[in-house]
């Protein structure tokens, strides 16, 4: 029997959960907000993950997605996916920064992977070197293109727009998705709590409106995801591409639910805030019942409150 999802104080049910499982990387991107340093010896344990999964269904969660980091530098990663797997979620799901997807791939899909997004906001291999500091751009376009031979199903690539950097390379990565059918995100540039990147937000900044324009001109068709912040799908000669804005963005706070799990496994309640985080490791740590853990959980849901809501108001 399904769990109905339990809703937030704003009435947003959540659904989705999304577990950071370390916050080690092998990139060093310029925009990333790293999300506070953990050490792997205190990462969260595969039977610490599964456990934390295990309380999220009985609580109506139906989606899980692990993050980073890059979660594929663990190399307990397949074992982690054939835990959860075993809970029978609707959909699980990783986001990569794919430098090693083409070793992991079929591996993954075999423990039980769905579907995979992967981080890339250029093909341009200069302009890569730029933003991750790493030459691994070809690695990584054999690794999108063996998750698709391995039958993970979406494979989405996140491109992070730029002003100045990559802000005329949509069109590039469109044609390279749409060749392999893949959907291409496209995400607008969010400052955050995680980190002092007020400065580097003003210079690097590229508002999405004047390409949301372009899109709905050229669209042959429009969809709203509904349960993902009302995001806009448009497709186009047989291709599709969404726009992510979270910033200044009430649609984007009103239709969340997803909920957070950070490195060292505290319940977060919201994306662009760190002062209400919830303890939930730690209590399981000192062999906490489930009852206790639900309660946490329940608190980190009760947390939530719209970062807009102030402004809406």
């Amino acid at each position: 029997m399904k769990m109905k999802a339990i809703k937030d104080p704003f009435n947003r049910p959540i659904i989705s959960l999304r577990i950071t499982i370390t916050n080690r990387c092998d990139e060093n991107c310029i925009y990333c907000h790293h999300d506070g340093m953990v050490n792997s010896k205190d990462e969260m344990t595969p039977e610490e993950i599964y456990k934390i999964c295990e309380i999220s269904k009985d609580l109506g969660i139906q989606r899980v997605r692990l993050s980073g980091g890059e979660p594929l530098i663990r190399k307990d990663i397949v074992e982690i996916i054939e835990k959860i797997s075993k809970l029978n979620f609707r959909d699980i799901s990783i986001t990569t920064n794919g430098t090693m997807l083409e070793k992991y791939a079929e591996k993954l899909k075999d423990a039980g992977l769905d579907r995979v997004n992967v981080s890339l906001d250029t093909l341009n291999p200069e302009t890569y070197k730029f933003i991750t500091k790493r030459d691994y751009l070809d690695r990584v376009k054999r690794g999108i293109i063996k998750a698709v031979e391995a039958g993970l199903n979406p494979v989405k690539i996140n491109m992070v727009l730029m002003k100045g950097i990559n802000e005329n390379e949509v069109k590039d990565m469109f044609n390279f998705t749409k060749e392999y059918g893949i959907i291409l995100q496209v995400i607008e540039l969010m400052e955050s709590e995680n980190c002092d990147d007020a400065k580097f937000n003003a210079e690097y900044h590229y508002d999405l409106t004047s390409l949301e324009k372009e899109l709905i001109k050229i669209a042959d068709d429009v969809k709203t995801r509904e349960f993902m912040q009302n995001r806009k799908k448009y497709f186009i000669n047989g291709g599709e591409i969404e726009l992510v804005k979270p910033i200044e963005n009430t649609n984007f706070c009103k239709n969340c639910t997803r909920l957070r799990i950070t490195p060292d496994g505290k319940v977060k309640p919201c994306l662009l805030r760190n002062d209400n985080l919830v303890e939930l490791l730690s209590y399981m740590r000192e062999g906490a019942d489930d009852e206790i853990l639900k309660k946490q959980y329940i608190k980190g849901i009760n947390n939530r409150e719209p970062y807009t809501h102030e402004k809406e108001d």
